[in-house]
């Protein structure tokens, strides 16, 4: 009997201490993408997005997030890359400035491990998407960090002569790490 009320004490203790994470640091945080050109893998990432973000480890269920990127801060490593991908073959950023993900589904994998399913817009498509991702908790600040495999073409990025997978790959990883806070006046 003590041992069921010690563990009750342990749980009740653990749920107290939850945090809600809401805050984003924009400075420590980045959405980064992998893909492949002539079949070597590339990196870039999006220099400016905002995130809002809703997240207590202990309650998955209540979390939600969305992520609005600038697409038109792109960094593909070169200033001509940026210039193609910017034009109305790829990202067509003058007619669609913003991708954004809003997800208000996740769930808990085990361990430190979370899942959000939600729903991924670029150039005026939305497909359904899962994104898997840690989460480490230390205190007041904690860190998503994850990663998931889009299509390009679900999306229409890269079209005309670029819709041929040969020189481009269809498969682009969307790699992200959001930083949050907790606000003192939340939990």
């Amino acid at each position: 009997m003590r041992t069921a009320f010690a563990a009750l004490a342990l749980l009740a203790a653990a749920g107290a201490h939850a945090e809600e994470y809401n805050t984003i640091v924009a400075d420590k945080s980045s959405v980064a993408f992998v893909y492949r050109q002539m079949n070597v893998p590339l990196e870039g990432r999006f220099g400016k997005f905002a995130a809002q973000l809703k997240f207590d480890p202990a309650k998955p269920a209540t979390a939600s997030v969305s992520i609005d990127i600038d697409l038109a801060s792109i960094d593909t490593g070169s200033a001509e890359g940026n210039d193609e991908v910017a034009g109305k073959l790829w990202f067509d950023t003058k007619s669609f400035p913003t991708a954004r993900f809003v997800a208000t589904n996740f769930r808990a994998l085990g361990g430190s491990r979370y899942e959000a399913v939600g729903k991924l817009t670029i150039k005026g498509r939305t497909r359904d998407v899962t994104a898997p991702f840690a989460f480490d908790s230390r205190g007041r600040s904690g860190t998503a960090e994850g990663a998931l495999t889009i299509k390009r073409a679900d999306f229409a990025i890269g079209e005309g002569i670029w819709a041929d997978f040969d020189a481009v790959a269809n498969e682009v990883q969307i790699k992200f790490r959001l930083q949050a806070e907790a606000s003192p006046d939340k939990k």
